[in-house]
């Protein structure tokens, strides 16, 4: 990777609450993960957040208030998951809301709404610090990676309304995960950064998107025997084509799968795309400077940007903010 990890707040270390968690790029997998495709997620080093306490220094930061407020939501979520027995694991409740009585607020520079993880990387610092007997970090079962999976679904379906869970798991974790279907993933190495002039990278779109409403019309869209055609006999196997050709290497035949991916997304998932990028989105595909794809659930946020030519797909796009990520 080319991004570089980003040392823990002062905040974070003056309370005592000291683990950071990154934000997470999803590659590839958006929305057929849930569908039992593949996907494949990173963690993204330049934004992180940590659990703080509220001080005299920002008691009246409007976001520093707002997420403590958020959290009293988050607590009263939990409590109703207890007292009706649905709880998946053993959370200290009552010392969470006594911290939270007390300024607890999370402390983050993740942008909310643009895909990369925010709620993901909050579910992960509160499992970390008030989860009782939690599963560790490092050296897993596959058995403790999948409960990790279901703790993180229930934890972050608050904010999204349904979540595979896959994204806190990024976040606790800190490693790439390979999703091979629902009940089968592993953490992986990257391929080693080429030298050639490939990359991967981030468009901002500049607005930020809401998941919940997205991910309802895509059920909706699953309703329609057309549309699940469409998705299980192209989407899938390009997506898995894309990871499976990314990982060993196969860079003509990856650019191949993933112009494929990037129009059926074009095509199928159009309202997911916001107005204002789908003529650089059909410019892409047309002239082939580079390849866009949904980063997270779509919608605004940020988009994906992959292409073999770095230094040329900047000239196509002079007037938008983009960010390398990952050379190819």
């Amino acid at each position: 990777m080319i991004v570089q990890t980003l040392a823990k707040t002062d905040i974070a270390e003056k309370t005592g609450l000291e683990a950071v968690f990154h934000s997470k790029i999803l590659l590839f997998g958006e929305y057929g993960i849930i569908k039992n495709s593949m996907g494949l997620s990173i963690p993204y080093y330049d934004y992180s957040g940590a659990l703080s306490f509220i001080t005299d220094e920002n008691s009246e930061d409007e976001m520093v208030v707002a997420s403590n407020l958020a959290l009293k939501t988050y607590a009263g979520y939990l409590w109703g998951l207890r007292k009706d027995d649905e709880l998946l694991f053993d959370f200290d409740l009552v010392r969470f809301e006594n911290d939270v009585s007390d300024g607890l607020y999370f402390n983050s520079s993740i942008p909310q709404g643009f895909g990369v993880g925010s709620s993901g990387a909050l579910c992960a610092a509160l499992y970390n610090q008030y989860a009782i007997n939690k599963i560790g970090q490092t050296n897993l079962s596959s058995d403790e990676m999948m409960m990790l999976k279901k703790i993180f679904a229930q934890m972050e379906s608050f904010y999204h309304g349904k979540s595979s869970g896959f994204d806190p798991l990024i976040c606790y974790l800190n490693v790439p995960v390979l999703v091979e279907s629902k009940s089968q993933f592993r953490s992986i190495s990257l391929p080693e950064n080429k030298s050639g002039g490939g990359s991967v990278f981030l468009l901002n779109t500049g607005n930020p998107s809401e998941t919940e409403p997205l991910v309802k019309w895509f059920g909706e869209q699953y309703k329609e025997s057309g549309f699940v055609r469409q998705f299980k006999e192209c989407f899938i196997p390009y997506n898995d084509a894309c990871i499976t050709q990314f990982l060993t290497g196969e860079t003509q035949a990856f650019f191949t799968s993933l112009y494929k991916l990037s129009k059926f997304l074009f095509e199928h998932f159009n309202p997911m795309i916001p107005e204002a990028f789908k003529e650089i989105w059909l410019k892409g595909l047309e002239t082939g400077a580079y390849n866009l794809k949904l980063c997270g659930s779509g919608g605004g946020g940020y988009l994906l940007g992959f292409t073999q030519d770095f230094e040329n797909a900047k000239k196509h796009l002079p007037n938008y903010n983009i960010k390398e990520i990952y050379r190819l």
